[in-house]
């Protein structure tokens, strides 16, 4: 599994992408997954491209941004056409949104039929672009819950159509994130990684509170101390190669929780290895 960082983690901090960019490399992550207000910034300051990136052994993993789905035509397709463009100019084929901003209980059958027909063809366009639309599961939106999110997939009807398979937001769904994983992963194009303390803490993931200089981080844990458990699902994600995932982390003392995520990560990957090879090499089950 290749694993990004994300440039949302520094939104609040005084941080280039050159520094980012040279402390990914230096530490062994092999992508950049980046935020799009920070790619409108970067858009005029040329000498930040792919080229440059890839230079130093690493690539934008994913451009995430809010493509909308609903609202003003001419507003939403004008956003389309920007955020591909720069998607192009990263060389990421993968371009993540949200499938609007309202919970998919509270969608009428008419207003989700307007939605799901400008997603579908935002994924045509971003098709003839060489992309991939990647939809974030997630709470308040149309991805919120696994029957919404099978439904929005075959009411599009699209291949550019991707998830961003928010792990956490499908445990908070009441969905047990490996087994849906199980259900869904032909659709998946990345993986959003992180957790919390308590379920009663989840809240602490609304934008509202995330985007906040102000806002609590209380709650926030590193990937494996929370309430949410991974032992069953990254087994069936640490060992693809092709797979590619973000350690999403909004607290403070980012590198430091960024570092020991990924090192806790490698440890289990390097014990599912030793697992797998003993039950090759070793003695069979009757001789033991």
């Amino acid at each position: 599994m290749q694993l990004s960082i994300c440039t949302i983690s520094f939104r609040h901090q005084l941080v280039s992408m050159d520094n980012l960019a040279e402390w990914a490399c230096c530490h062994g992550f092999q992508g950049i997954e980046l935020w799009g207000a920070h790619a409108l910034s970067l858009e005029a300051q040329p000498q930040y491209d792919a080229k440059w990136l890839n230079d130093m052994g690493l690539s934008i993993s994913m451009l995430s941004d809010y493509l909308p789905i609903a609202g003003d035509k001419r507003n939403a397709w004008q956003k389309c056409r920007h955020i591909c463009r720069l998607a192009k100019q990263w060389d990421t084929k993968k371009v993540r949104t949200f499938a609007g901003h309202q919970a998919s209980s509270e969608v009428g059958a008419i207003a989700r039929k307007e939605m799901t027909q400008r997603l579908r063809g935002i994924c045509e366009y971003a098709a003839d672009q060489g992309l991939d639309v990647l939809v974030e599961t997630h709470p308040g939106t149309l991805a919120d819950t696994s029957s919404s999110i099978v439904q929005l997939i075959e009411e599009v009807d699209h291949p550019a159509l991707k998830l961003n398979y928010d792990t956490l937001h499908v445990w908070e769904s009441g969905e047990d994130p490996a087994q849906f994983h199980r259900q869904v992963e032909e659709h998946v194009g990345h993986y959003h990684l992180k957790n919390v303390l308590s379920r009663e803490l989840l809240t602490v993931f609304s934008p509202e509170n995330v985007y906040s200089p102000a806002g609590s981080r209380y709650g926030m844990v590193p990937l494996l101390e929370g309430a949410m458990d991974y032992q069953q699902f990254l087994p069936q994600v640490l060992g693809k190669p092709a797979a590619t995932a973000s350690l999403e982390w909004f607290g403070h003392n980012v590198k430091q929780t960024l570092l020991d995520d990924k090192a806790a990560l490698e440890e289990m990957k390097l014990s599912l290895l030793r697992e797998n090879s003993s039950r090759v090499v070793g003695c069979p089950d009757y001789l033991t």
